[in-house]
């Protein structure tokens, strides 16, 4: 008998990160990645792979976290793992879109750029519901100032001065092509792509930036900062509940 040809499917996840301990699959600790390989064992009957197109830490959320798998299930179209797995998935998980791909298609080596929001509820109370979603502070920072330190991020960067002493990573540097703080609604919204991103890079950037605007540091003083690369230099790391990995963009589907 001729052996089934797997197909590889690509998912567009969504997820509320407030009670997981984030994306990658790490022993007991529910994880999302652990919760859709779960359905999709369910689904399947057997234990099944999914590749992230990159992690999120414990109480990050997402918008459009990209992920593939191999599936032997020839008569389901793909369209209908959408349904499917939303089914048995608890409802802080939703699948949004899924789709066939090339064979070789890998969500995490085939990304062309990432892009994170960061939501700041800035001198108002918060509604209760957002607080899952937002750091709120007290004041109103100037969004002038503010990018005009986030232009310094553009380019190719050093972020040693964003990266945290447990990362990994052996290069520090990093493509940022956009980062600009904007206001939507009644919330100020922090976006940055990039090829990729250290551990906690976004959070950091975000907590050291507004830390040098409420201190009052010039631009210059901000570009000395960021050639010294040194993290101790840096501002607070902002809290996880604000930051959503937005979306992936790929070289090719």
């Amino acid at each position: 008998m001729k052996p089934m040809t797997e197909r590889n499917i690509r998912l567009v996840i969504a997820y509320d990160g407030t009670n997981f301990s984030g994306w990658q699959r790490q022993g007991p600790d529910r994880s999302v990645q652990g919760d859709i390989e779960a359905a999709l064992a369910k689904m399947h009957k057997h234990p099944v792979t999914l590749i992230g197109s990159g992690r999120t830490d414990a109480g990050v959320h997402a918008a459009g976290q990209v992920a593939n798998f191999k599936t032997s299930i020839a008569h389901i179209p793909a369209i209908r793992f959408v349904p499917a797995l939303n089914s048995i998935l608890e409802r802080d998980v939703r699948i949004i879109h899924a789709e066939e791909a090339s064979p070789d298609f890998h969500a995490r080596f085939d990304a062309k750029s990432r892009t994170y929001r960061y939501h700041i509820i800035c001198g108002r109370p918060a509604l209760p519901h957002e607080l899952r979603y937002a750091w709120q502070i007290w004041r109103q920072p100037d969004i002038r100032v503010l990018n005009a330190y986030a232009r310094l991020l553009l380019g190719e960067t050093d972020c040693s001065l964003f990266a945290s002493p447990r990362d990994p990573s052996l290069s520090r540097s990093r493509y940022i092509s956009h980062a600009r703080f904007m206001v939507e609604g009644r919330t100020l919204i922090f976006e940055i792509t990039a090829n990729a991103f250290l551990w906690k890079m976004v959070r950091s950037i975000v907590g050291s930036l507004l830390y040098f605007e409420e201190r009052g540091f010039s631009v210059e003083a901000v570009q000395r900062l960021l050639d010294a690369k040194n993290h101790r230099a840096a501002g607070p790391t902002a809290p996880p509940e604000g930051l959503f990995l937005w979306k992936i963009d790929y070289y090719r589907t």
